[in-house]
């Protein structure tokens, strides 16, 4: 059995990842007939979520039935590490029941022990660093409404978080110019931009840091946004709602990007902050398309991990 874990989209190298690219396409054309075989036939993949989703929990119980395997979801507040189980003996634990742990969790830390410890595969569904599987349902819905992504730029409005620093990692391994546009102390990870910088060397992809969306949104063919307060970061609310005013993805900054420039968020969106409503319900907007392809993102790094 394999025992490959994808905790980073940095994880894998440009040929690796188009490839997950590819393979997404192909997976999300045989589930949509209900042809997508036993890919995953008598595994067991384990959902160890200590934060609440909709989209990512369920394109992964999905994805696990629709290739033949049996999820079983697991919140961490019924797991003895309420009780202060360390993660490691968790980990060894479930490793020993199951085939893979899909991991949605606070600190990275936890995804790196979980795969230090468990020896099986280990999925980062999210953390406070990244959020890898994102990023794979991202970049098909890009290929999907452009053709490409290399040569293209995509500009990412609002906070430099863990969606935006996997961004960053995938944009560079593809070739994709990238333009954040962040409020002054909200900038993505320091160690992460570095190594997409490095990345990038080899790609030909331009990452910049600015503080203007205005800027940012110049010829970009994507626009892009996340919350402004993420999960866990309620006791800053005030703080960030007062640094995000103007980090707004609106019909004004749309105009300001290419002709046919498409909208992006990876939900749950707060309409009227991030984003208004007249743009995320807009002909321009692929946001729906965007979240219905996790289930295909889900599939395709099972598949990844566990063939």
């Amino acid at each position: 059995m394999s025992h490959k874990s994808f905790l980073s989209v940095a994880d894998l190298n440009k040929r690796e990842f188009t490839d997950l690219l590819e393979r997404t396409r192909v997976l999300k054309e045989s589930i949509v007939r209900r042809s997508s075989g036993s890919i995953l036939e008598k595994k067991v993949i384990g959902l160890l979520f200590e934060k609440p989703s909709t989209r990512t929990r369920t394109s992964f119980e999905v994805a696990a039935f629709r290739l033949g395997g049996e999820p079983i979801y697991m919140q961490s507040s019924e797991l003895q590490g309420t009780r202060g189980e360390p993660i490691q003996d968790t980990a060894r634990i479930l490793g020993s029941y199951l085939d893979c742990i899909v991991a949605r969790v606070f600190a990275h830390d936890t995804v790196v022990q979980l795969a230090k410890y468990s020896h099986v595969s280990v999925i980062n569904a999210l953390s406070d660093l990244e959020h890898p599987t994102q990023i794979v349902s991202d970049f098909l819905t890009i290929i999907e409404s452009k053709g490409k992504l290399q040569g293209l730029t995509l500009a990412y409005i609002g906070d430099g978080d863990n969606v935006c620093n996997s961004l960053l990692l995938g944009s560079a391994l593809v070739g994709m110019n990238m333009n954040v546009a962040c409020p002054e102390g909200y900038d993505p990870d320091a160690a992460i931009l570095a190594k997409a910088q490095s990345l990038a060397k080899d790609t030909g992809a331009i990452l910049t840091i600015t503080r203007k969306p205005t800027e940012a949104a110049k010829r970009a063919d994507v626009l892009y946004t996340d919350v402004w307060v993420s999960m866990g970061e309620d006791a800053e609310r005030e703080k960030r709602m007062k640094a995000f005013q103007g980090y707004q993805i609106n019909s004004t900054l749309l105009k300001g990007a290419n002709p046919g420039a498409v909208v992006m968020h990876c939900l749950p969106a707060h309409r009227g902050l991030e984003i208004t409503d007249d743009v995320i319900e807009g002909a321009q907007s692929i946001v729906w398309q965007q979240g219905a392809n996790k289930l295909y993102s889900a599939a395709s790094v099972l598949e990844y991990c566990l063939k």
